[in-house]
């Protein structure tokens, strides 16, 4: 960082910032993530004007002959760091075996440091950051898409009076090739209705298409009124 910072030099790092939080935020709030675009954007400029404020500082004297007092100049963005520590764990929400917010938490870590980069006037390897960010939002994603993993899956079924057991449903589900984690049966007022929810394993694409097959034989099978596949996350 040089010690004479001019404003046209302020200028082009605050639009770098701005460029690069813009674009990684439109990704963000595009897919309707809790870190939109003003979160994105707030965050990156935060990050970036206190580096600012840190060149600016760089040429102020930081301890005088006869003082103990010592200017530590990079205890600024080390404590924005640390503070978006605590935005990021409260942007990660568990509930039970999931775990979602992950990716956002990182993204907002990831915006600080580059506009820490840009505020610190390292533009080059603020914009190779920017570049590489978008790669692994836009492009990894893409290919994550088409990757297969286990997925959490809840099925319901309603049924009337001539319900089948709950066995007879897991069999079916299991002879589809589902693993059956667990069931169970709620029976209505004067059995007149049955809910049946089984949760289930499946492995495949997040974004895949659903079992339609397995939930049109289901449910001529065993002629439910109601069928509901959930997919947890």
């Amino acid at each position: 960082m040089s010690l004479e910072l001019s404003w046209g030099d302020i200028a082009i790092r605050l639009f770098l910032t701005v460029l690069g939080g813009a674009l990684i935020g439109l990704n963000r709030e595009e897919r309707g993530h809790a870190a939109g675009l003003r979160t994105v954007l707030l965050v990156s400029l935060a990050a970036a004007i206190s580096m600012i404020q840190v060149n600016l500082l760089l040429g102020v004297v930081g301890k005088a002959s006869n003082s103990f007092i010592v200017m530590d100049l990079m205890r600024l963005p080390l404590g924005i760091l640390s503070g978006m520590g605590f935005i990021g764990a409260g942007a990660i929400l568990r509930k039970g075996n999931l775990v979602r917010g992950v990716t956002t938490a990182a993204t907002l870590w990831f915006v600080t440091v580059m506009g820490l980069c840009f505020g610190g006037g390292q533009l080059g390897l603020g914009s190779c950051a920017l570049g590489l960010g978008l790669i692994v939002l836009i492009v990894v994603r893409k290919i994550e898409n088409h990757f297969k993993e286990d997925l959490n899956v809840t099925l319901t079924m309603i049924a009337g009076r001539n319900a089948p057991s709950e066995e007879e449903i897991v069999q079916a589900v299991h002879a589809a090739g589902f693993q059956v984690t667990a069931s169970s049966v709620t029976i209505g007022e004067n059995a007149a209705l049955q809910e049946i929810t089984c949760e289930l394993k499946w492995r495949a694409p997040r974004n895949g298409p659903l079992p339609s097959q397995l939930l049109r034989e289901l449910s001529a099978r065993f002629g439910l009124a109601k069928i509901d596949w959930r997919v947890a996350g």
